[in-house]
């Protein structure tokens, strides 16, 4: 196993230098999907780093006390998309028990954190990386912390937007994807931050 980076350099990392939406275009039907109202953008942020911390700590285990051992690497894929969903459906009904309505069918956030590539991508990049559980852990808090911080720029760029006259041809997703271009210019600065640590 390698040298584990410091819990200061994958925080910064992944909600700046590495955000999963503006540099890897993870997460791109939540960002054009559920980013025209501030409140949609919360929630679906708040939902991805909840199945997120549950996701990353379980196909943690799985990796590492599963398929590592017995040399079935080649099935992490298919395990991980399994723990996701999982995980997502778990993260829904503590909710719906939390808010005392364990009648109510599932959320909007349950499909769109369940399909998202963000959380399947994070989990397999600290495969990949070879971190350890408390890395992982920071990972994918950080990585969602990123996720929801790119959605709420996004939100607020897309009701700023609503209110300009946008030219009829560029209305709609061609904006849209522009601005999300724009955004990832915009991080592309942050590459250059060197944390000390």
């Amino acid at each position: 196993m390698s040298a584990q980076p410091s819990i200061a350099i994958i925080v910064v990392s992944a909600i700046l230098t590495e955000n999963v939406i503006l540099t890897r275009f993870l997460g791109i039907g939540p960002l054009l999907g559920t980013s025209r109202r501030l409140e949609a953008a919360v929630g679906v942020s708040l939902a991805v780093v909840l199945v997120l911390v549950l996701s990353t700590a379980l196909t943690w285990l799985v990796w590492t006390y599963l398929l590592v051992p017995v040399a079935l690497g080649f099935l992490r894929t298919i395990l991980f998309i399994l723990v996701v969903a999982a995980s997502a459906l778990l993260v829904d009904t503590a909710i719906a028990v939390a808010a005392r309505s364990p009648g109510r069918a599932p959320g909007i956030f349950l499909p769109l954190v369940t399909t998202n590539c963000v959380v399947l991508g994070v989990c397999l990049l600290n495969a990949d990386r070879g971190y350890g559980l408390l890395a992982s852990l920071v990972s994918g808090v950080s990585s969602g912390a990123g996720f929801g911080l790119a959605l709420v720029i996004f939100s607020g760029l897309r009701e700023r937007i609503h209110l300009a006259r946008v030219p009829r041809a560029m209305q709609g997703p061609p904006i849209a994807l522009i601005m999300a271009g724009l955004l990832s210019l915009a991080f592309m600065g942050f590459a250059r931050i060197v944390v000390v640590g």
